[in-house]
C-alpha cells in the first residue's frame, strides 16, 4: 500500500509443454472432492504501528465483525514486536482512535502514561493484540510486514504474510533487482524457519513505480495486487500507463513462455483510514480474497493460495470453481436484482521473438468470450496459453475507491498444456 512521505517477452523458442501441475493447477476431480468452504481474508492493511489511523485491536475486530475469517495487518517495515507509544492527548489527532480503543469490548485496558503535559498510549504488540482479537476456529491473524523499499523515485512495496522475523529493505541497483533481493530475503527466511511465508508485490501502479518488465521474470514471487482499494494506486491505468490487468496478462504470457510458474492476482483494501470514510480515503472492505480451505490455519490458507485455489473480489461472490486441463467454469452467487458479465481473457503464443520491453504485443490479453449467465464456462479451443476470467456485476460498489466503480471478481488463470 502506499506509504506517506516518511515511508518514502516472449522468446521465439517456446517450451515443449506447459506442465499442468507445475503451474499450480489442480484437476477438476480433486477440486470437486474437496469441500467448497470459502474463507474470506484481507492480506494488506495498516494500523498506528505505521501510517494507519487506528489501533490494531480495533482494526482486527472490525474485520472479524464484518465476516472475515483471516487478516494480515501489514505495517511498514515492522512486525509490531517492540515498544511503541502514540500521543493521545486531548488536543492531538488520535483522540477518536483512543476512544474507539477504550470502548471496544475485549480490547483490554490501554496502558497510558502522562509526561510533560502530554498523554501517551502504548501500542499492543502483535502477540498482545492477537490474543485479544483471534477466535479459535472463527477468525485468525497472519503476522505480516510490508517491506517498504524504493529504487530512485520508484516505490517498491512487498507484503510477506505469516512472516516470522523482521526483514529490512534490501535495496538494489534497479527496480527489478530491488524486487528480487527482497523476494530472496523472504525465501531465505522461509527456508531457514520452515514456516510457510507468502510474499506478494503491492500496487505496481502506485506512483507508476513498477512495470510488467520489472515483474515478469522475478523468481520467488507468484502473487501481485490486481486490485488495491487505495485511491492513489491507479488499478485502471491511464492514457500512457497499462492497467494492472494488462500488466497481469503480459506477465502471464511471458512467464508461461519460459515455463515459469504463473502469477496470481490478489485483491486487497490496503486500508489506512478507519475513522474517515469516502473515496478519497483508503478504507477497509474494498478488496479481499476468498480461499478454498477446509481448515482455518495459516498453513492451510497459504497452501490454497499457492495452489491458485482462490478468487479475488471487490464484491462479487463465487459459489464454486472448476479449473481443469480443458478449461475453466464456475458458478456465480447472484444478488437480488444484479446481473453479471464475465469476460474470459486469454493470450496466445508469440510468432516471433520479443523481449521484456515488448510484452504488450498482439495476442496478449484478448477477450476471447463473454458470458452473461450465472454459470460461465470456457473450453480451450487450440492455441491459448491460459484463460482467466473477470466477473463484473451491475451493482455499484459501496464506498468505491474510484467513483463509478462496479463490484467485480477475478478468477485465477488456468494454463493449457500445449505441445509446441
Amino acid at each position: 500500500m502506499p506509504a506517506n512521505a516518511f515511508f518514502s517477452l516472449l522468446p521465439a523458442a517456446l517450451c515443449s509443454a506447459c506442465l499442468w501441475l507445475a503451474c499450480g493447477c489442480t484437476s477438476s476431480s480433486n477440486q470437486q472432492d474437496s469441500p467448497d468452504r470459502w474463507l474470506k481474508g484481507n492480506l494488506h492493511t495498516h494500523s498506528l504501528w505505521s501510517d494507519g489511523d487506528q489501533f490494531p485491536e480495533v482494526i482486527g475486530m472490525w474485520y472479524r465483525d464484518h465476516g472475515y475469517d483471516f487478516l494480515a495487518i501489514s505495517d511498514h517495515n515492522t512486525i509490531a514486536d517492540e515498544e511503541k507509544w502514540v500521543d493521545v492527548s486531548p488536543d492531538g489527532g488520535r483522540v477518536d482512535a483512543f476512544e474507539s480503543l477504550r470502548s471496544t469490548a475485549g480490547a483490554g485496558e490501554p496502558v497510558v502514561v502522562d509526561s510533560l503535559g502530554r498523554r501517551y498510549a502504548k501500542l499492543a504488540t502483535f502477540a498482545e493484540y492477537r490474543s485479544r482479537v483471534e477466535l479459535p476456529g472463527s477468525f485468525i491473524l497472519l503476522r505480516s510486514e510490508e517491506i517498504t523499499d524504493h529504487f530512485g523515485s520508484s516505490p517498491i512495496h512487498i507484503n510477506a504474510a505469516n512472516i516470522q522475523e523482521l526483514i529490512r529493505p534490501q535495496g538494489g541497483g534497479s527496480v527489478r533487482e530491488t524486487i528480487q533481493r527482497n523476494m530472496d530475503a523472504v525465501e531465505e527466511q522461509r527456508r531457514r524457519t520452515g514456516a510457510p511465508i507468502l510474499p506478494h508485490l503491492n500496487h505496481p501502479n502506485f506512483q507508476w513505480g513498477v512495470t510488467a518488465a520489472d515483474i515478469a521474470f522475478i523468481t520467488g514471487d507468484r502473487f501481485f495486487e490486481v486490485y488495491n482499494g487505495h485511491p492513489a494506486v491507479h488499478n485502471e491505468g491511464d492514457a500512457t500507463h497499462h492497467s494492472t490487468e494488462e500488466i497481469w496478462d503480459a506477465v502471464l504470457a511471458a512467464r508461461i513462455a519460459r515455463d515459469m510458474e504463473v502469477m496470481y492476482g490478489l485483491a486487497t483494501d490496503d486500508a489506512h483510514y478507519f475513522l474517515s470514510t469516502g473515496s478519497q480515503f483508503s478504507n477497509p472492505g474494498r478488496g479481499w480474497v476468498n480461499v478454498r480451505s477446509s481448515t482455518l490455519s495459516a498453513d492451510s490458507i497459504l497452501s490454497a493460495l499457492e495452489a491458485g485455489d482462490f478468487y479475488a473480489s471487490s464484491g462479487v461472490s463465487i459459489r464454486s470453481i472448476n479449473r481443469s486441463p480443458s478449461g475453466l467454469s464456475f458458478e456465480i452467487e447472484a444478488e437480488p436484482g444484479a446481473t453479471y458479465e464475465t469476460r474470459f481473457v486469454i493470450s496466445t503464443p508469440a510468432t516471433e521473438e520479443s523481449d521484456a520491453d515488448s510484452l504488450f504485443r498482439s495476442g496478449v490479453g484478448i477477450v476471447a468470450m463473454t458470458d452473461s449467465t450465472l454459470s460461465p464456462s470456457y473450453t480451450f479451443s487450440g492455441n491459448e496459453l491460459y484463460v482467466r476470467a473477470v466477473v463484473t456485476s451491475s451493482k455499484r460498489k459501496e464506498n468505491p475507491y474510484v467513483e463509478g466503480e462496479y463490484e467485480r471478481a477475478w478468477i485465477q488463470p488456468v494454463v493449457r498444456a500445449v505441445v509446441k
